[in-house]
């Protein structure tokens, strides 16, 4: 059975990132995620995440802009 729950440090593997990004993400408001002790993000929630952001410069959460192709 897949997990339909990842911990931050899961989901910061899994986009190949460190956890201080995937809080950041979340605390912009891009990454929906809810508090089960600690943060936890929905499987669900993280695709739709990639999806809806493909083709975006995320690397500041605060300044999210269409990738150029220069």
């Amino acid at each position: 059975m897949e997990d339909i729950l990842y911990t931050v440090p899961e989901v910061a593997k899994l986009i190949k990132t460190n956890a201080a990004y995937v809080y950041s993400l979340i605390k912009a408001g891009l990454l929906p995620a809810l508090k089960l002790g600690s943060y936890k993000i929905r499987r669900e929630a993280l695709l739709e995440f990639l999806e809806k952001y493909e083709g975006y410069d995320l690397t500041d959460p605060h300044d999210v802009h269409e990738l150029r192709h220069d």
